[in-house]
């Protein structure tokens, strides 16, 4: 039997009813090996900003308190001149923001992309934050904007905080549940936009910010 013709007679037993034929025992094995899943605060946590980490993004641990000092000095510390906020951000970090020299466009005044392209970087909030994967879920409510906003500019800086931080994709898709009611969109990120070309060489801000900043805030 040639390579065509075993193809076709696997076809042909896949098609079979469930049950008439001999499950197949030359595939890979399945294993229950897996990484435990942390049960802690604590542990989900660090194991949260370790993965943020894995994919190349910054990840800085703040607290409550420090929050808008704290994204202040972080577009600073990238160089921002200037920053989209969206609509329903905390006011406390709008102003801090400007008491630094960066200058804010307010998401209601970019009504072109040519005006979005020319913001250096763009700040908001999230919904939910998974530890397994490192991935951070937006559904674009208050706080987070429409979804060119987080695509466009060259930086992303997402706050998240720890309540917000759960362990595995499951329980976020559960915390989801009310956005996809609603019927708002969902960005799910996980570190900053990258793509391999067909040298493999690894690009990154093709389709989306080229750096992720990621402020995890506790307390």
């Amino acid at each position: 039997m040639n390579a065509r013709e075993a193809i076709l007679e696997r076809v042909r037993t896949a098609l079979q009813a469930p049950g008439s034929h001999a499950a197949r025992t030359d595939g890979p094995q399945p294993t229950s090996a897996g990484l435990p899943v942390p049960t802690s605060r604590e542990e989900i946590l660090d194991l949260f900003a370790d993965r943020v980490a894995d994919y190349r993004s910054v990840v800085e641990r703040t607290g409550s308190g420090s929050q808008a000092a704290a994204v202040a000095r972080a577009l600073s510390g990238h160089g921002v001149h200037r920053v989209v906020v969206p609509r329903g951000l905390d006011d406390d970090w709008v102003q801090a923001l400007t008491r630094v020299g960066i200058e804010v466009t307010a998401e209601g005044d970019i009504s072109e992309h040519a005006l979005l392209e020319s913001v250096d970087a763009v700040v908001t909030t999230a919904t939910v934050g998974i530890a397994t994967t490192g991935t951070i879920v937006l559904d674009h409510a208050g706080g987070q904007g429409a979804r060119r906003l987080t695509l466009v500019p060259d930086l992303h800086l997402i706050v998240v905080r720890a309540d917000q931080v759960v362990a595995t994709v499951p329980e976020a898709v559960t915390r989801l549940r009310e956005a996809v009611l609603a019927g708002r969109p969902l960005t799910w990120i996980s570190g900053p936009s990258a793509t391999s070309d067909i040298e493999l060489d690894r690009v990154e801000g093709v389709h989306g910010p080229r750096t992720l900043h990621v402020l995890l805030v506790e307390g």
